[in-house]
């Protein structure tokens, strides 16, 4: 996201980065102590991790940034925003009115208004969706604001162009592990320590002859 060209000249970019970088990081202890979902003996990943796992990730990601209220409050607002179709849900109450609160105290320590923190928002989001569209592998197209997200091989296609016409080289470590059931947490862990750890590479770029919005 440092190569964003739309990014370039927002005055508080380097905030902004701050929060891409660290979005996640409440995720931290979580994926230190990977657990099995019982039921299906699958890896509870991001997406299946049991609701009170993923409640408590994002007060700890936003109270770890409490140094920089605007990087916190870019992160209260994307967990807002990735949960927002629980919204309906009477056991997500109390997390988005906690989120909420935690993201309005980070603005009032910024001094500067929601619509400001929205429209910093997209870039947190941008991030976040060509991120998790390499690391999964999914091909499906994401969607946020104007833009569109989708893999084609190894590299990610962001349409409109976000990156000037810069193909944008990508790599992440990862640990390879048989796909299979696990009876147990244990298990699970007993196979990630024994895993070989390998480099998935990748490259970022624009779609041709297509511009970032403005």
């Amino acid at each position: 996201m440092e190569h964003c060209v739309t990014l370039a000249d927002r005055p508080r970019r380097n905030l902004i980065l701050h929060a891409i970088a660290e979005h996640d990081n409440g995720w931290a202890e979580v994926d230190a102590a990977p657990t099995v979902d019982p039921d299906t003996g699958t890896v509870a990943d991001f997406v299946s991790a049991p609701i009170g796992v993923r409640h408590a990730v994002w007060p700890r990601g936003v109270a770890r940034l409490a140094d920089d209220p605007w990087a916190a409050a870019l992160v209260a607002q994307h967990a807002l925003t990735v949960y927002d179709r629980f919204r309906p849900e009477a056991e997500w109450t109390p997390f988005f009115a906690g989120m909420e609160a935690a993201r309005d105290a980070m603005l009032r320590a910024s001094n500067l208004p929601l619509d400001d923190l929205v429209a910093d928002y997209v870039f947190v989001r941008l991030g976040d969706l060509i991120s998790l569209t390499f690391c999964t592998g999914s091909t499906d197209v994401q969607r946020f604001g104007d833009w569109t997200v989708q893999l084609s091989g190894t590299r990610v296609v962001v349409a409109p162009d976000a990156f000037g016409g810069v193909r944008i080289p990508i790599a992440t470590g990862a640990r390879t592990i048989r796909n299979q059931l696990f009876r147990s947490d244990a298990q699970l862990r007993d196979a990630l320590r024994e895993a070989n750890m390998v480099t998935l590479r990748g490259e970022v770029a624009g779609a041709p002859n297509e511009t970032a919005p403005r």
